[in-house]
């Protein structure tokens, strides 16, 4: 139960959060972001959140600007922790009401209780942080500290369960109540339904003929979006609520991750006009999640889930690490080598060394063996020469492709060398 005035709501204490964690949503873990990045002493937010779990925090009242509670120390002693946030200007509130009518999903949203993050970014496009960053949570206390204290980190945590119910709340700290902000948008709302209204009383007929011959004329394509620099970072699932049976969250992040890499490359590549995007195999794909040194027991299960052994795994590794796509196919796919494409790969051979300095290669397919034993070079599709080394019985990578195959091989013999010191 809350007290409910548009200037102030006062939310009853809530009982101990034992078995839950403190932000399911995820502008709730926004809000606890934005504690614990500027939070100075670790150990005291920590502390904070044992006492918020333990029900040390009373009644929260919420107002514009400020959000207030008594927390008890472990020892019963009482302190009254405030925390500040910024209200919004005039302007800004203003901004946010004209993004918000123009969209209708974004009222709806709020309506359900909902803060979809396309709401919050259309928000901070036009110019309006709703959500606190690092540095806008400022603390106050009677306990003296300067800084955030275990009774303004708890009252933090308090806050975030609030926030899963009713976004309402944070929009109140910001300056607005829900029924003022609602009023606020139906007014802008019916104002440009009017203005339509009287726009299309104006408007003079279209014939039917006219109308659908000019119905395939659509309008140009926007800009592709710029590359960003870097994959971005996957939300963090390091929660107090314990994860569901059967979820593994080592591995559901490891995943997260590599997934996140893989959106950067298909991007790059989408962005390059022309180049088309390979779809991996599961057997593909889980050579480029295992290139990402997941954890022993996650590597196994790329392995299982592959039809490879460990051994398998850790070569079709290292083929996508040397070329990706291309040397994975080489790797796994022996074709053989006919026409004009043989008789290319012969004169490749015969220039890349003098008569005296040629090695003695044996072919068989695309593949050819140095007389050793010990070197190889396979010939990918599109004319480069990969080098491969014989490592426990075994044909591995050691190198990326090149078209002469004198230098792919030389790859090989360097491997030798290391070995060697």
């Amino acid at each position: 139960m809350n007290q409910y005035d548009e200037k102030e709501r006062t939310f009853a204490a809530l009982p101990p959060a034992r078995g839950r964690g403190f932000a399911l949503t995820w502008w709730g873990r926004a809000w606890l972001k934005a504690l614990e990045d500027a939070a100075l002493d670790a150990e005291q937010v920590k502390t904070g959140r044992r006492l918020a779990r333990a029900g040390a925090v009373g009644a929260v009242s919420v107002r514009p600007g400020r959000i207030t509670a008594v927390v008890q120390d472990r020892d019963g002693t009482a302190h009254r922790a405030d925390v500040l946030l910024e209200e919004l200007s005039a302007e800004h509130w203003d901004r946010f009401l004209e993004m918000a009518v123009e969209r209708a999903g974004h009222v709806a949203a709020l309506l359900d209780r909902e803060m979809p993050p396309h709401l919050v970014e259309d928000a901070a496009t036009a110019g309006v942080d709703l959500l606190p960053g690092m540095g806008d949570l400022e603390p106050t206390c009677d306990c003296g500290a300067w800084d955030h204290c275990g009774h303004t980190a708890a009252l933090c945590y308090q806050v975030a369960r609030l926030l899963d119910e009713d976004p309402f709340v944070l929009l109140l700290m910001r300056g607005r109540g829900e029924r003022a902000l609602l009023g606020d948008l139906q007014t802008r709302s019916a104002a440009p339904a009017q203005e339509r209204a009287e726009e299309h009383a104006e408007l003079e007929g279209v014939e039917a003929l006219e109308a659908y011959a000019a119905g395939d004329i659509l309008p140009p394509l926007p800009t592709p979006p710029e590359l960003p620099a870097e994959p971005g970072l996957p939300p963090s699932l390091d929660t107090e609520a314990p994860p569901a049976p059967g979820v593994d969250t080592a591995a559901l992040e490891f995943l997260a991750a590599r997934t996140v890499v893989a959106a950067h490359r298909l991007l790059s590549e989408a962005l390059r006009a022309g180049v088309a995007v390979d779809e991996l195999t599961v057997a593909q794909d889980a050579a480029r999640l295992a290139a990402g040194a997941p954890e022993r027991f996650v590597a196994e299960r790329l392995a299982e889930g592959s039809g490879r052994g460990p051994g398998e795994l850790a070569s079709a590794v290292r083929a996508w690490q040397y070329g990706g796509m291309a040397g994975l196919s080489v790797l796994e796919e022996e074709w053989s080598v006919e026409g004009e494409t043989l008789a290319r790969a012969r004169a490749a051979l015969e220039a890349a060394w003098d008569d005296d300095e040629r090695p003695e290669l044996q072919a068989r397919g695309n593949r050819w063996t140095v007389a050793d034993g010990r070197g190889q070079l396979r010939l990918g599709r599109d004319g480069r020469w990969w080098p491969y080394r014989n490592e426990g019985g075994r044909w591995v990578p050691v190198g990326g492709a090149d078209r002469d195959p004198a230098t792919a091989l030389a790859a090989t013999e360097g491997v030798r060398m290391e070995e060697a010191r």
